[in-house]
C-alpha cells in the first residue's frame, strides 16, 4: 500500500469515527456537520482510491459539481 493511500485510509477512519461521535449530539447543526464529513470522505475515496486525481479536469469538475448539488439538495430536504 502506498503511503498516501494509507494516510487517506486513516483519515477516512478518523472522519467515520467523528461522524459517529457527532451523531450522538443533539444540535440542529449535526446534520450539516455529518454531511460535510461525508462529503470529505467521498472526495477522499474518489480522488485517492478511484484514481480521479489523474483524470481529465472535466471529470473532476463533474464529480465536485455533483457533490455540491447533492449536498445542497439534501440540505433543502431537511
Amino acid at each position: 500500500m502506498h503511503k498516501t493511500a494509507a494516510i487517506t485510509w486513516i483519515v477516512l477512519l478518523v472522519l467515520t469515527l467523528a461522524s459517529a461521535l457527532f451523531s450522538k449530539l443533539e444540535s440542529k447543526y449535526v446534520i450539516l456537520v455529518i454531511l460535510i464529513l461525508a462529503a470529505l470522505k467521498f472526495l477522499g475515496i474518489v480522488f485517492q482510491f478511484m484514481e480521479m486525481k489523474k483524470a481529465h479536469v472535466f471529470w473532476k469538475v463533474l464529480i465536485i459539481g455533483f457533490l455540491v448539488l447533492f449536498v445542497i439538495a439534501l440540505l433543502i430536504m431537511v
